[in-house]
């Protein structure tokens, strides 16, 4: 082939190579035209309440702002708070191994878990008992519903008090459970409708699932008594109802370990198969830690293995094994008796000043003359109290006060102190005289 022929066909190799290119970036473009992404058509989720208040304080620039949302305790002077037993057992673990855990965590913070929560009333149970640490009190829960879609019968419904703690309908939905509502608090009377709540675990399908706070209801802080909580496990006795316990605050309710473990010692006594999801970020402030455990317990020992080979295969695809630092503050704590008799000591002091922010709050409103009774501040329990307040009267204290607070009225009583009791009940007032009009 002579020179010019060979010139000829770098040329038409070069006006095919272009109108290649062309034609790619011409299909690529429509493609564009088209759609922009694969992930184009992801709605945003909605935000969460409780992040999305808190977000919105961290935003105000008002040096009279106050934060009543967010449920982690803080001291007289509104500062995070590190327990003095924490701090104990954090010098003991300096340098301390890294290494992965089990699937199923630290053995000896799983056996301590489920004796913190059963105490007594164990009494040989813990052989039919199978505990896995999680993520917190959130992934006990979730894997326990997991582990209910897989092996309770198919269409097995998770009734929820009705309010709750918002992601225990999203855990369900996200797990594929069905969930649904039973009747718990009364606008009116601002405590428990017992009455509504015995007819809705009456009338649910035999063999359903109740999630039941321990102490101290999120949202609400109204528990049944004991009276009560007698009359509830007899009625879902006899419907074959399965309790499955969300535990976030024992020892911080009361300031007694025994007392607040009242409810989930009576249902195990009674003969329950059940479910309990134990958090340590609120009596521990372990916040950060993502420190629980998840324990089920069966009529037989004889299916623990079973059991336990299954929830390990579900943290295994989930999260692999749960983090190290937490579980082992825990386990030195409740491992040594005088770290225990000093975290016994302060949740003591932890839950008497939210008792005490109850009653100044209460008594502070009253002064003030505000309308309507007050006195169901100081009748709840925990960390939270439902105020009453509505929709229009919270707008006005985040708006004009920059109290920012649940539109349900809940407030956070961690967040109030000396300093900023009476500006709330001054914004309360105001509110409240605003909207009555």
């Amino acid at each position: 082939m002579d020179i010019e022929s060979k010139v000829s066909n770098r040329i038409k190799n070069s006006i095919f190579l272009e109108k290649m290119i062309q034609a790619e970036e011409l299909t690529s473009n429509e493609v564009g035209a088209q759609t922009d992404s694969l992930f184009s058509g992801v709605p945003t989720a909605p935000v969460d309440p409780i992040l999305g208040v808190s977000m919105a304080y961290k935003q105000d620039t008002s040096p009279q702002k106050v934060d009543i949302s967010v449920g982690a305790y803080r001291d007289g002077d509104g500062k995070p708070y590190v327990l003095k037993c924490v701090f104990e057992a954090e010098k003991r673990l300096l340098g301390a191994p890294k290494e992965y855990l089990p699937i199923d965590g630290i053995p000896e913070f799983n056996k301590l878990s489920a004796k913190l929560l059963y105490g007594d009333a164990m009494n040989g149970k813990e052989k039919r008992m199978v505990t896995v640490q999680t993520l917190s009190g959130t992934g006990a829960l979730r894997i326990g519903v997991i582990f209910i879609r897989k092996y309770l019968p198919a269409g097995t419904t998770v009734y929820i008090s009705r309010p709750s703690w918002a992601n225990h309908h999203n855990i369900c939905k996200e797990s594929g459970v069905p969930s649904a509502e039973y009747t718990y608090y009364d606008p009116q009377t601002k405590g428990l409708n017992f009455q509504g709540m015995m007819n809705d675990i009456k009338n649910a399908p035999s063999g359903s699932v109740f999630v039941l706070h321990l102490c101290a209801h999120n949202p609400t802080g109204v528990d049944p008594t004991p009276e009560q909580w007698n009359q509830i496990a007899q009625l879902m006795k006899e419907k074959r109802h399965i309790p499955f316990m969300d535990c976030a605050y024992q020892g911080y309710a009361s300031g007694d370990l025994d007392r607040d473990a009242y409810s989930a010692r009576l249902f195990l006594n009674s003969g329950f198969e059940m479910f309990s999801a134990q958090s340590f970020s609120k009596n521990f402030g372990l916040y950060g830690e993502r420190t629980g455990a998840l324990t089920i317990v069966t009529h037989n020992e004889k299916y623990i293995p079973a059991m336990l080979s299954q929830l390990k295969m579900d943290i295994r695809a989930m999260y692999s094994s749960p983090p190290t630092h937490g579980a082992r503050l825990v386990q030195t704590v409740l491992s040594d008796p005088q770290l225990t008799k000093l975290w016994v000591d302060e949740l003591k002091v932890m839950s008497g000043r939210i008792k005490d922010v109850r009653k100044k709050l209460m008594d502070a409103i009253v002064q003030r003359k505000v309308p309507g009774t007050w006195n169901h501040i100081v009748d709840q329990i925990g960390m939270f109290t439902y105020t009453g307040l509505n929709p229009q009267q919270v707008e006005i204290l985040v708006k004009k006060y920059h109290i920012y607070l649940l539109a349900s009225g809940r407030v956070s009583l961690a967040g109030l102190n000396d300093n900023n009791i009476n500006y709330v009940a001054d914004a309360i007032a105001d509110a409240v005289a605003s909207t009555s009009k």
